[in-house]
């Protein structure tokens, strides 16, 4: 190739041989390289850009930059690999800058909302019912002035601000400080204080930036509140949540949701009830708990579940012997259910991790109870949604829902027992997330007859499991950071009850704030069941695993094996650990 011409092109460009050395370089490269006499060096150690790169830059762009100046790269046309090639160095540094400072001027739509604003004044003084919304008012309004972006009221408890991506790439690397200022006005009455922000950034529409915004509010909300949620057309990111969720003593919205399922219920063809895959006790419960409200409806209603673990054997058993409920398969459901169909889904608003997603999918017409923080990859499209994070579990929704549909206690003995074994699972026997209502449901299901020597029945476990709980705790492992870990080995189908045991008892350590416990299941995957006494929020954890849970109660399921998955969790706890010390 004659490469004389190369000094004659009016953009910077040089000749890079099959060798990959630069043959010859016009003088304007000097706009792109400061080194004197790059002829002869090798191009690709010199820039970083890699072979098979270069060779595709015509169909996919590929830009460098040095020197403060941007530059888009182009080979010859006839490129051959095995051949010279001439690359051309077009400058685009106005472009670009142009570029960023129009995407650093699209419009951001914030909603700040005030969390439990209700209990928040009726839990304060008569001064302080005035003075500390007037002290949230002045610390957003002091943040937004800030970043010199307007706030408006458009609630007692909500704001709308407007802002940029140039002003929201500052907040997301200050971690929405407004929140810490927030919460440090905790100190000056007897009921926590904090705020959640739902952030939308769309390139459709500033209609599309509103929805966004609106809906990552809901999902802050929906996850404990204290946070701020971004959300834009491709992803979801979380900041925040330090609090635990607090109880809302507003008993009207299950009331309305007890009148929105009793329309659906009647008006479809047939109902099915599930919970997640290896359902626990508070699933089997909620679901009775939800059978019990179809029957008392006369609505055709089936249980569906495909597996269960060793420790819902009796129970199971004991309910299959009255033979008083339908359970099937999945693969029945399907084929029973109608366009007019209702799913009722309990302790569980993932699609991942539901009993069968297929049923799930082919469902118009669906129903969430669930207790569980909301996940950027929650079940959409939910006809109605009952996701109360400060519950201590579903059976506990699920007993109060019961209430508002007849005056009279309609369920027996077993349905009650069988609810109440579901809010002491998830509750470690009303020692964790409790708060008065989940008392006063506990004390209307006692009042149906519960006998709690039976229900005691439903925990036991065979001798072999009580000695692989008794060995992991043994031989648990402690850290100075107050982190415990163990390891189960029990019999596959009981893993995730015994996991649970574990990290419960572990608690009970002096000195520990969270524990993790990892145990192999049936199918090979690793369970992990974490908590902690309120210091470290093991939900986020085990986000990081696809998993979720609560502020100090948590659990994932991971394909892998233990000791890539436990290494892959001390790596993140120790960041987390880092992390928090750092913002204290």
């Amino acid at each position: 190739m004659d490469t004389n011409y190369v000094s004659q092109i009016p953009l910077p460009a040089l000749v890079v041989g099959n060798d990959s050395i630069i043959k010859t370089a016009n003088h304007l490269m000097k706009n792109v390289i400061v080194y004197e006499d790059i002829e002869g060096a090798n191009f690709f150690a010199l820039t970083g850009i890699r072979r098979e790169v270069l060779m595709k830059v015509n169909d996919e762009e590929t830009f460098i930059t040095r020197n403060d100046r941007t530059f888009k790269l182009r080979i010859n046309e006839d490129a051959d690999i095995e051949e010279d090639i001439v690359i051309f160095f077009d400058e685009i540094t106005e472009k670009e800058i142009l570029k960023r400072r129009l995407e650093s001027d699209k419009t951001v739509m914030l909603f700040i909302n005030i969390d439990n604003y209700d209990a928040l004044i009726s839990s304060s003084t008569e001064d302080s019912r005035r003075i500390v919304p007037s002290q949230i008012e002045g610390i957003v309004r002091k943040w937004g002035d800030s970043f010199d972006s307007p706030i408006l009221n458009i609630d007692d408890d909500r704001y709308i601000m407007y802002t940029n991506h140039g002003n929201l790439d500052r907040m997301l690397e200050e971690n929405f400080s407004v929140l810490d200022e927030v919460r440090k006005i905790e100190g000056q009455i007897d009921f926590p204080v904090s705020i959640s922000i739902g952030i939308g950034s769309s390139e459709i529409s500033m209609q599309e930036s509103m929805t966004l915004a609106e809906a990552a509010l809901e999902l802050a909300l929906g996850r404990g509140g204290d946070q701020a949620v971004f959300k834009n057309d491709d992803r979801t990111k979380y900041f925040g949540g330090t609090l635990q969720t607090l109880e809302k003593n507003n008993r009207g919205k299950s009331r309305v949701i007890a009148h929105a399922m009793k329309t659906l219920i009647n008006d479809a063809d047939n109902v099915f009830i599930m919970g997640h895959r290896w359902p626990d006790m508070d699933a089997f419960g909620s679901a009775i708990g939800a059978y019990c409200i179809c029957r008392h409806l006369g609505a055709e209603a089936y249980i569906v579940i495909d597996k269960y673990n060793d420790a819902l054997d009796t129970i199971y058993e004991q309910a299959e012997e009255t033979e008083a409920y339908k359970f099937i398969k999945s693969d029945r459901a399907l084929r029973m259910s109608t366009p007019n169909s209702l799913l009722i889904v309990v302790d569980v608003n993932r699609p991942g991790l539901v009993e069968s997603k297929e049923l799930l999918d082919s469902m118009s017409n669906i129903v969430i109870i669930d207790h569980h923080r909301l996940t950027e990859d929650s079940i959409e499209n939910a006809t109605v949604a009952y996701i109360e994070s400060y519950a201590s579990s579903a059976s506990e929704l699920m007993a109060e829902l019961l209430q508002h549909f007849s005056p009279r206690r309609f369920i027996n003995k077993f349905e009650a027992e069988a609810m109440l074994a579901g809010i002491m699972v998830d509750s470690n026997n009303f020692s964790g997330r409790t708060g008065v209502r989940t008392f006063e449901a506990a004390a209307w299901l006692k009042r149906a007859g519960v006998d709690t020597t039976e229900v005691k029945r439903f925990f036991q476990m065979e001798k072999s499991d009580f000695t692989s709980k008794a060995n992991a705790i043994a031989k648990a492992e402690f850290t100075d950071e107050g982190i415990a870990f163990a390891i189960t080995k029990t019999h596959m189908g009981s893993t995730q009850v015994i996991n649970a045991q574990v990290a419960d008892e572990l608690l009970m350590v002096k000195g520990v704030k969270a524990t993790f416990v990892l145990g192999a299941d049936e199918t090979g995957q690793t369970l992990i069941s974490a908590r902690s006494i309120g210091a470290v929020n093991v939900q986020t954890l085990m986000e990081v695993f696809n998993g979720g849970g609560h502020f100090s109660s948590a659990g994932a399921q991971v394909k892998d094996s233990i000791e890539n998955v436990e290494e892959v969790l001390k790596k993140h706890i120790k960041e987390y650990l880092i992390k928090e010390n750092t913002d204290q």
